[in-house]
Order: structure tokens, then sequence, then C-alpha cells
């Protein structure tokens, strides 16, 4: 589906629509300096100065990342990762001896005994872990940047929430709106024609939160749908705070989604392999836009409340926005 075929129309809480284009996805190829590692030199090993501290001994000179068991070393004592053994052909990065199947087990029992902080202490996280649970705890950090979560591209920018936010904005110009109801219209001139197409058409503000909207067509086995979701920018757990429903219909009839949205530390892919959202095929579509079905006139409304905890009676009770 061509992107330039389809007209995205938005109201925002009452106002009169709005014409909202889609636009195409736009690729990235670095990440923020914040988050980047050493410098490399050409050969792709660090070039900084001799380790002065245990921690830097147990840094891979290849990769820079902190090396785990199984350690490997040369002839003469210099040390790698295991990961990285592989990728240098069997060589010494650093004196260019052909490495053998050597531990390092004293290095191995000197990681045992440490414990350090996460990598990500400078973004906020105050945890101190032993060597080698770190790396898990790390993979897990809510702390931990969030990839950029703009549908349909390879971006691969990463970056707190106000960050992403505003990359959003400048870089793949994403309409920003804020409020907690919307209301989109698609136009599609050929309907009969359904390819592969993904757009993140709005970034909502609201309850002091960060919402992105989705809208694609893509075949499901044989048929042909559309599907609109929503997804949180933050984690998970406090993804499950709040809850929010589409509705699209037209001739007396509607079909209806309510669901929780999805943290954007899930994919866009996996959000929409999973079908968690509101899926429309393509009859009814056609048959939601009325006249001679030769165009789709697809209107989508929603919104987005809050769930609050009632403690008389140990139920949730929906938080409307105003």
């Amino acid at each position: 589906m061509d992107s330039d075929n389809i007209e995205c129309v938005s109201s925002i809480d009452g106002l009169e629509d709005e014409e909202i284009n889609s636009h195409h996805p736009h690729n990235y190829h670095q990440s923020p300096n914040q988050y980047s590692s050493k410098p490399h030199n050409n050969h792709g090993v660090s070039s900084g100065i001799a380790p002065t501290s245990v921690h830097e001994l147990l840094e891979c000179p290849v990769c820079t990342n902190s090396m785990y068991p199984p350690i490997h070393q040369c002839h003469n004592g210099h040390t790698l990762c295991s990961t990285c053994k592989t990728r240098v052909h069997n060589r010494c990065p650093t004196c260019r001896q052909e490495l053998g199947d050597i531990r390092c087990l004293a290095l191995e029992k000197v990681a045992e005994s440490l414990e350090l902080p996460c990598r990500y202490y400078s973004l906020g996280c105050p945890g101190i872990f032993p060597y080698y649970s770190k790396l898990k705890h790390e993979s897990l950090c809510n702390f931990r940047p969030y990839n950029c979560p703009y549908a349909g591209s390879e971006c691969s920018v990463t970056g707190d929430i106000p960050y992403l936010v505003n990359h959003l904005k400048d870089d793949h110009k994403v309409d920003m709106h804020t409020g907690c109801t919307f209301n989109h219209r698609y136009v599609k001139s050929n309907p009969r024609e359904v390819e592969n197409a993904t757009w993140m058409l709005t970034v909502f503000h609201c309850f002091g939160q960060y919402f992105c909207l989705h809208f694609e067509a893509f075949q499901l086995g044989m048929a042909p749908v559309y599907m609109a979701f929503l997804r949180f920018m933050g984690d998970e757990v406090e993804a499950r705070n709040y809850s929010y429903s589409l509705e699209v219909g037209a001739n007396g009839r509607k079909l209806i989604w309510e669901g929780t949205p999805r943290s954007i530390r899930d994919s866009h892919r996996r959000v929409r392999d999973s079908h968690d959202g509101l899926i429309i095929q393509r009859n009814m579509a056609l048959f939601f836009s009325g006249g001679d079905r030769k165009e789709l006139k697809l209107r989508v409304t929603g919104r987005i409340w809050k769930e609050q905890q009632n403690p008389d009676a140990g139920v949730c009770i929906p938080n409307l926005c105003s």
C-alpha cells in the first residue's frame, strides 16, 4: 500500500477535523552519544590506555563489554571474551599470537568477588550487583534506554522518553497532540490493493504520559485486514495503569476494542503479530465506508483512561481525562 494514497484526518478532544499526513520511514545510523561505548581504533580494539582497575581488567579489548566465563587468554596472558575469540579468528588482538584453549581461571575467580553498579547508573539506577548477576539485571533494568518506537523503519536511535518524544517530532515528523480522545479518518482510493504498510500517526500526551497510536494494513493469512493499536511510552508495569478503547462503525453497526496499551519495550512487530488491537477485515471496512465500496473511508475513534484503585472496594475505577 502506498502511504501517499491514504489521507489521515484527526480531531482531538472535540476540535474540528484537520488533515494529518502519513510519513515515509526515516533511517538512522547511530544512537545518541550518551549511550555510546569507548572509542575504538580501526581494528575494532579499544584504543584506551592500559587497565588501571579490576573492572578494566575484566573488559574485553575487542568489544569493550564485560567478560564472563569462559574468559580466554593467550600464552602471553592477554585476555578476551569467548564471543570475540571467534571474531578474531583465534589470534590474540593484542600480541597477534595464536590463541589456544587456555582459560583465565584467576580472572574468573576475581570476578566472583566483585560487586559493581549497573551500567545505567548515570541514568538513575541505584543498584549494586554481584558481577555475574549484573548482566541479567541490565537486560531488564527499568533505567535502560528505550528503542525508538517509530513503526516501519529500522531506526537505531535509543534514549529516555523525553529524548524520544523530541526525536519522533523532529526527525520522524510524527504529529503530537494533547488529550485523551482521538478521531482518525483513513481514506484509500483503491482498497482492493492491500500491501503491508505501517504508520505511526500520532503521539498523545495525557495524564503526564505519552502514547503512540499505530494503524496499518497487512495480510492475515489470506485475508487483507486493517489494524489499530496503542503503545505506552514507558515500562510494562506502568502501562497496566492505563486502558484504552478503539471504535469503528457506520450504518448502525460498530466494532469496539478495549485493552491495555503495550509498552514500547515490546517491538511494534511483536504487538502486531500478537493481534493485540482492533482488527478490521477488508469487507467489513468497506461496509463501514458505505457508498459503492470503491473507496475506503474508515473512521476510528478512541479514548485513553487511567485505572484508579478504589481502596474501599478493592477494585479499579476509570479516571477519565477531562
